[in-house]
């Protein structure tokens, strides 16, 4: 996009719509530029290449733009002391007839030193223009008062700077008039209804006369709310016919006035019409075509009673133009009297003759401008093949699509859109037929995804329906699950109580062998007693039968019993001996018993606490898969209400 100024003196603000009416109305290709703005159009101003005319901001219905004065500085600067007298536009008391003084008197009240009528600044640029034209055979020429039309010439027609009258506007003419022969020091406000004075307070040749375009519409605003007061003040300085310079052809009126109407004055005015005469006057100009006696040209349709700075509600007030004619009746604010040049009843050699005595003391040197082609801004013509690439851009690839001309983006034809692009200053999106096909394509493109769409609905269908049968299959096997980990926690459960019985049973056998090893160890130690004492009665037995013998016969009978004791000693020894061989032999099994009863009890332990943990796992496994088998139950649902 092409780089534009930052702070122009019209610019946009956050209320454009992007219509493009402001394009339409512009007189310059490259003064606005649309962008796209994070999605969101507008159309900006390139301060550099706009001349001021202010018809954007005339048509403009969503006041997306606006412009700068320096009506703000102009009150800070007089509150701070600083001597500012006023320049005031013959257009301001024609607006303002009954609050004229008033106005003025507040200014005033506020610190302002004088006040000047430009209309009187006006009779000198007439006077200016007849001395010159007479003079030097200038026929042709253009009327300098307008700054629109004077940044059009040098910056678009420099062809035509030749034919502008190098005579200053009336509000030059003014602030010259007030500083060389008034002598007056003081910094100069012009009260303006006009947008494009500030471009020409701030030509480098005109710097030191004027300070502050101050608009008629943001003084108004100033004031709106405060006491205009009862004191009141008029301009000082008598004028003529000046004062009707801000109607349609006021110029051309004055000129008649002194030379009559036999002189051909060629009046242009409005947006439609004068920047498009310009560009045709320059094919006449410079075919050597004849010309007129001179181009009264101004921006305004209406003049500059209702310039682009004056109140937008003063548009349709009709009593602006009759207060003007009856300033034009009264011829400015002279008396009638022979020796006034604007007296209609006397011939124009008289009032011409009358009108040059009376600025016979002005110098025209101090009143001449002079014009530059330093401004000019070469807007280059693209070549064919950047505006066929443009047009290719806009989708346009047909004789009738290239001229649909329906003005939507505000230039007149399509080829000025395509030129537009090629500059820079617009683009695509801004032109309704692209838009069109645009949409048409992206239609035909979403209904290929619509059908795409639903191809693919089909296929996730199916999946859907085969991705629910194999829900329905997880949910059986999870059901199944849940069933099988229930009855297995139910056979932990049983199985723990068993080995938990099994244990008790266990742990009292145990004891039991604990005990039969101890009454064994304490029948051995009673088979040890009685081996003792068999020990002894044997050798009672013998010692007896030892004794029977000594007795004979008489001991006969003794000793059978001495020997039955010892036969029956001898028994209980085998007996008791073969009783303890046995007792040895259980001990030691019983032990091995005891010893495998401790590692079963030991095992049914670790089994008990592992039956547990089983069972205590298999009621978790069993819950979880509840909870499982519950979410599967939801998505297969919603999986058959997907389908």
């Amino acid at each position: 996009m092409k780089k534009i100024t930052e702070t122009p003196l019209i610019y946009t603000n956050e209320n454009c719509a992007s219509c493009n009416r402001c394009i339409s109305v512009c007189p310059v290709l490259t003064a606005n530029c649309a962008i796209d703005k994070n999605g969101q159009q507008e159309v900006l101003v390139d301060g550099d290449a706009c001349v001021h005319c202010g018809n954007c901001i005339r048509v403009c219905e969503h006041k997306a733009r606006e412009y700068r004065d320096d009506t703000q500085q102009f009150f800070e600067d007089l509150k701070a002391g600083k001597k500012i007298s006023l320049l005031i536009a013959p257009a301001f008391i024609a607006n303002y007839p009954r609050e004229y003084k008033k106005i003025l008197g507040y200014l005033k009240s506020k610190g302002v030193n004088r006040f000047i009528s430009v209309s009187f600044g006006a009779d000198i640029t007439t006077w200016g223009y007849l001395k010159y034209i007479t003079e030097h055979n200038f026929y042709g020429g253009i009327s300098q008062p307008c700054p629109a039309i004077v940044d059009y010439i040098e910056k678009y027609v420099p062809e035509l700077i030749p034919k502008l009258v190098p005579v200053h506007s009336p509000m030059m003419c003014s602030a010259i008039y007030a500083k060389k022969y008034m002598h007056i020091t003081d910094r100069f406000a012009f009260l303006s209804p006009c947008i494009a004075k500030k471009s020409e307070i701030n030509r480098p040749a005109n710097a030191e006369y004027i300070q502050y375009n101050v608009t008629f519409e943001h003084l108004m605003e100033y004031l709106k709310g405060e006491n205009l007061g009862a004191q009141e003040e008029n301009d000082e300085i008598e004028y003529g016919l000046g004062s009707i310079y801000p109607t349609p052809g006021g110029l051309r009126e004055n000129v008649e006035h002194f030379l009559g109407k036999e002189y051909f004055i060629r009046q242009i005015e409005g947006d439609v019409h004068a920047y498009h005469f310009l560009e045709e006057y320059k094919k006449r100009v410079t075919s050597g075509k004849e010309l007129p006696f001179m181009v009264d040209a101004l921006n305004c349709a209406k003049g500059c009673l209702y310039g682009t700075g004056a109140e937008v509600s003063k548009a349709d007030d009709e009593d602006i133009l009759l207060e003007l004619h009856k300033l034009r009746k009264s011829g400015g604010n002279q008396a009638e009297s022979k020796k006034n040049p604007w007296n209609r009843t006397l011939k124009k050699e008289e009032r011409l003759k009358l009108f040059t005595e009376q600025f016979k003391d002005l110098k025209l040197e101090d009143f001449m401008c002079t014009y530059t082609k330093e401004n000019t801004i070469l807007v280059p013509e693209p070549s064919s093949t950047q505006m066929e690439e443009a047009f290719l851009k806009l989708g346009k690839s047909t004789h009738q699509q290239r001229t649909v001309n329906c003005s939507a983006c505000g230039y007149n034809t399509c080829k000025e859109m395509a030129k537009a692009i090629v500059l820079g200053v617009n683009i695509p999106s801004n032109c309704v037929q692209y838009l069109k096909e645009t949409i048409s394509e992206e239609k035909e493109h979403i209904q290929e995804i619509s059908e795409q769409l639903k191809k693919d609905a089909e296929v996730k269908q199916a999946l859907y329906e085969e991705i629910t049968e194999e829900f329905q299959n997880i949910q059986l096997a999870i059901s199944e699950l849940v069933h099988g980990n229930n009855e297995s926690a139910n056979d932990a459960t049983s199985l723990a109580a068993d080995i938990s019985n099994l244990l008790e049973f266990s742990d009292t056998l145990s004891t039991s062998l604990n005990d039969v090893k101890e009454s064994v160890k304490g029948y051995d130690e009673m088979n040890t007693a009685i081996i003792k004492i068999s020990n002894q009665t044997n050798m009672l037995a013998l010692n007896a039968g030892i004794e029977a013998a000594r007795s004979g016969e008489a001991g006969k009978g003794f000793a059978v019993i001495a020997d039955r004791v010892r036969e029956l000693a001898n028994q209980t020894k085998t007996a008791v001996e073969d009783s303890k061989e046995q007792s040895d032999e259980l001990i030691p099994a019983l032990d091995e018993l005891n010893e495998s009863t401790n590692t079963l009890l030991n095992t049914l332990s670790e089994m008990g606490n592992t039956t547990t943990q089983l069972a205590a796992s298999s009621q978790e496994i069993s819950a979880s898969s509840t909870m499982i088998e519950e979410t599967i139950t939801r998505l297969a649902e919603k999986m058959k209400s997907l389908v």
